[in-house]
């Protein structure tokens, strides 16, 4: 049995779960953080991506407000040792766009905020899915409408950058670093590839 996605009324909501009324049927669907405060007001509809997981004696759906973070959720759980609670705790403890340029660029700091994550599986996480992950999956996010920062000037800003870094020669995970530890100092493009070059250059 699978399903793609569900739709239906949000009935209601939980600190971790929703209830989608579909065409009269309940469908309970652990959700991450992220998910639960993009959706609607009770008895609004909603779409809801959905993965099911089965096990011996259970069987939960996971449902994801959008196709990016149901295909990061599918790429956390492809780690050694990453089950599906915790994948979704991993996805709580960030935006997707940061945790997307945690990945790149191996910030295991970030990836050991999430509750049940220590140092050596934020390594493990980062090293399984560095080639997975690139800077395509953050323009992707763009088109989709996803709301990745509070700021979206200074998203376009970082993306732009860099794609800047990239053109240069600097791997996607060299430059999604440089930027990450410059993105709070500028939203022009120029100044924060400016600013990641020096930072590189004095860490040399």
């Amino acid at each position: 049995m699978m399903f793609a996605y569900l739709e239906g009324k949000i009935d209601s909501k939980g600190q971790n779960e929703v209830v989608l009324d579909v065409q009269g049927v309940g469908f309970e669907l652990n959700c991450s953080m992220n998910t639960l405060s993009s959706l609607p007001p009770l008895g609004d509809k909603a779409r809801l991506y959905t993965v099911l997981n089965v096990k011996e004696d259970l069987m939960e759906l996971y449902g994801f407000s959008s196709l990016e973070e149901k295909h990061m959720f599918e790429r956390l759980t492809s780690v050694s040792g990453i089950g599906p609670k915790t994948a979704v705790q991993i996805l709580s403890s960030m935006s997707l766009r940061d945790l997307t340029l945690a990945i790149m660029s191996g910030d295991t700091t970030a990836l050991s905020r999430a509750q049940g994550i220590g140092k050596k599986t934020a390594q493990r996480i980062a090293l399984e899915l560095k080639e997975k992950v690139t800077e395509a999956d953050i323009s992707s996010m763009q088109l989709s409408g996803i709301a990745t920062t509070s700021a979206p000037v200074a998203t376009d800003a970082v993306n732009e950058a860099v794609q800047g870094l990239i053109s240069l020669g600097y791997t996607a995970q060299e430059a999604a670093r440089a930027v990450r530890e410059v993105s709070g100092q500028s939203e022009d493009s120029a100044q924060l590839i400016m600013l990641a070059l020096r930072g590189m250059s004095s860490g040399r």
